[in-house]
């Protein structure tokens, strides 16, 4: 599954080159979701609009610097494993395995029920990351464990706006963004 381009020559101390390249690929995927995640935030932050657009404009702010700083632990982590960091842009759009985030200038709770889904699929990939990395490197495991309890709460402070007195969120049924930014609308 790694390619040639992924397998480092040297790796820290008690992880094969093989090991190495196989947790390289996958924070490669990770570091390529923190860039966007991190872009798609700042896009929602200048695009909320409506009564609670200052609540939302202020929340995002500090989850923007710190899916920053995420991408930037994913990055070091790969380079230390002996990886090369793909950090631009093109290298973001031809990697990733998702789509753009659809919503543009719209009402803040739109943006919201948008946004639970970005994090649900940031997620739910990370889980799949630090299942396949514990098998190898612990170091690495322990750093996106911390990363996912973070993002974890990102998207417990957005869904807080989301939940209705009953306790189900608006967004419950939405499968794509553009549902999700109309039924937590309606």
């Amino acid at each position: 599954m790694t390619s040639k381009a992924t397998t480092p020559r040297y790796t820290v101390p008690g992880i094969t080159v093989q090991d190495a390249a196989t947790v390289i690929e996958v924070l490669q995927q990770r570091l390529h979701s923190f860039n966007d995640l991190h872009l798609t935030l700042k896009h929602v932050h200048w695009n909320v609009v409506g009564p609670h657009f200052i609540a939302v404009h202020e929340m995002i702010d500090p989850q923007v610097d710190a899916v920053r700083n995420m991408a930037d632990d994913v990055a070091e982590r790969l380079a230390a494993l002996g990886g090369v960091a793909q950090g631009t842009p093109g290298a973001l759009v031809a990697g990733r395995t998702w789509e753009d985030y659809s919503v543009g200038r719209a009402d803040a709770i739109a943006h919201l029920g948008a946004l639970d889904l970005v994090y649900t699929g940031v997620v739910e990939d990370l889980r799949a990351t630090i299942k396949t990395v514990g098998e190898i490197d612990p170091a690495t495991e322990d750093l996106l464990i911390g990363q996912l309890r973070d993002l974890e709460q990102f998207q417990w402070f957005v869904r807080a706006h989301l939940e209705t007195a009953g306790g189900t969120l608006t967004t419950a049924d939405a499968t794509t963004e553009k549902e999700a930014a109309a039924e937590s609308s309606a």
